[in-house]
């Protein structure tokens, strides 16, 4: 799936969080949000950067953006991931990938020296207007969030 510019729409999507409630796009309307794929819960890097928005949640939401994170674990393994990392943003679960190809977060990447297919971790900034502010693929796992923070003019 091609990836997304800047002024696109946002594809629309409705994705089950680690609690089994369904969360929407359209829950977010008339707010900024931050989306960012990763490709499995628990992992170090998943990890590290979870913990990052995580711990600038409070910030972020203060400049007036909220976060979701969507990955293809299942329910019951990001409701674990929440609990042990003290996740306090949706984990979205995609399992057949259908988001992630929407967004362009999935497809063939490089891992290691080898062409792989799978997750390819990225960040959507969706603007108040339901159209793509920022797009970022193959985004590192540390210091991404200081990175968007750049990108998105937030410590001008």
């Amino acid at each position: 799936m091609p990836r997304l510019d800047t002024g696109q729409p946002a594809p629309a999507f409705t994705l089950n969080d680690q609690d089994g409630r369904a969360v929407s796009l359209s829950d977010y309307a008339g707010r900024r949000l931050i989306i960012f794929f990763y490709p499995a819960a628990m992992t170090p890097g998943c990890t590290k950067e979870a913990c990052d928005f995580r711990d600038s949640l409070d910030r972020l939401r203060s400049e007036g953006f909220d976060v979701v994170g969507i990955s293809p674990d299942k329910p019951e393994k990001l409701k674990k991931f929440e609990e042990k990392e003290g996740l306090t943003y949706p984990l979205l679960s995609d399992t057949d990938k259908a988001v992630m190809n929407s967004y362009g977060a999935f497809g063939e990447k490089t891992l290691y020296g080898k062409k792989v297919t799978g997750v390819i971790r990225s960040t959507i900034v969706v603007g108040t207007d339901g159209t793509v502010e920022l797009a970022r693929y193959n985004v590192k796992a540390t210091g991404h969030v200081a990175s968007l923070r750049k990108a998105l003019k937030l410590d001008a």
